[in-house]
């Protein structure tokens, strides 16, 4: 009986280890697929995307030099105003009342000359034979000459009349779109006061005011001056509009502020936009975006191959040996596009993952190709795939 148990139990035994034997190993998975670039040194363009604003090209306040009550208004609110075209014309009675004044004056000053020069050229002639006294003589002469001041004297009111007569008449300073109108006829305006009639701005070119730190400045003549930055080829200048569209003309830097505000640490940059379709408002907040300079020969690594750990640092993965991934900490300056300046980490013709770069770990064995899908911004990426 024993013997036949153990007969069984070998039995079974034996027919567990054939079954085991017919088992196969399962395959090894195969390496992933995982996109890649290589990297070369290419040249940069270096932008700054600043705030700023839009002031018109030229500005004046239409404003009254006289007092008076407004008679009429000859302009249409927002519509394009010559310089010298009349808008508002105040009532005039009382200063061409003034004018017939200062000319009645004058009309009695000159009747006052003729004779007192007369009598002054009598006592010239009768002193010679002793007719009249020197007192007397000196007398006309000087009645004589206080008649020709007072001749000057009240050409000089006619003239003052006749300057405030026209200032009824109020007239474009400048040419350009004018606004609405603050008063209205019947209103009574005067030369002190502190508010304009309307405001005029010429907008067929405007200003655009941008503020730049002082330390960026700096680094950016640091960087021409040790010659890794090159100047660009005119200060070019992009705007982009407040719905975020850009605006389809570009402009030229006209000057840098020479102070910096003491309260913001920042330069005033000025730019010029010609503004033929009137898009570009004064006031309106835009964002400038500034062509400072040209790198050359750096490292542009598409921003899809950097990730940042967990201590916010930048990181790349590359093919390295024996189709193995590394980790590479790397350190980069400012973005380009779609890519990052790479200062520091990684080298030329390393192969930087962009796509597969999930689940990979350091010494992993990759099956390195041509990435999907590359955008390349401004014509400047760097492109290659697998060696």
């Amino acid at each position: 009986m024993k013997k036949a148990m153990i007969f069984g139990l070998l039995a079974c035994v034996s027919a567990l280890s054939l079954g085991a034997c017919g088992q196969q190993q399962p395959a090894a998975p195969p390496a992933p697929s995982v996109g890649t670039v290589t990297l070369t040194t290419e040249s940069a363009e270096l932008t700054n995307e600043l705030p700023g604003r839009i002031a018109a090209l030229e500005t004046a306040d239409v404003r009254p030099q006289i007092t008076g009550v407004i008679r009429r208004r000859l302009f249409t609110e927002g519509s394009n105003v010559q310089a010298g075209q009349l808008l508002y014309e105040i009532e005039d009675a009382p200063y061409r009342a003034a004018v017939a004044q200062a000319k009645g004056s004058l009309a009695t000053a000159n009747a006052t000359i003729n004779s007192t020069a007369l009598q002054a050229q009598r006592y010239k002639d009768l002193i010679a034979i002793n007719a009249v006294s020197k007192q007397q003589y000196d007398d006309a002469a000087a009645a004589a000459q206080q008649a020709r001041a007072n001749v000057a004297a009240q050409q000089g009111a006619l003239q003052a009349a006749q300057v405030n007569q026209n200032f009824t008449r109020i007239r474009a300073p400048i040419s350009g779109r004018i606004g609405r109108s603050l008063f209205t006829p019947g209103a009574l305006v005067s030369a002190a006061q502190t508010d304009a009639l309307a405001t005029i701005q010429r907008t067929d070119t405007v200003y655009v005011d941008v503020t730049q730190s002082a330390a960026q400045i700096i680094d950016l003549k640091q960087a021409m001056a040790s010659g890794g930055v090159s100047e660009a080829d005119g200060a070019r200048i992009q705007l982009i509009l407040p719905n975020g569209s850009v605006y389809p003309i570009e402009g030229r830097l006209q000057f840098a502020d020479v102070t910096v505000d003491p309260n913001s640490g920042s330069v005033i940059l000025r730019a010029t936009f010609p503004n033929p379709n009137g898009l570009l408002l004064p006031g309106m907040y835009v964002r400038a975006k500034l062509v400072e300079g040209l790198r050359r020969n750096v490292i542009l690594a598409p921003q899809q191959g950097v990730i940042r750990d967990p201590r916010g640092r930048a990181t790349a993965m590359v093919v390295g040996k024996d189709n193995k991934v590394e980790v590479r900490q790397i350190e980069v300056d400012r973005a380009v596009g779609d890519k990052w300046i790479v200062t520091k980490g990684l080298n030329i013709g390393d192969r930087l993952i962009v796509e597969g770069l999930v689940n990979l770990r350091p010494g992993t064995v990759v099956k390195p190709g041509m990435p999907q899908q590359i955008t390349v911004a401004n014509g400047t990426g760097a492109t290659g795939g697998a060696k």
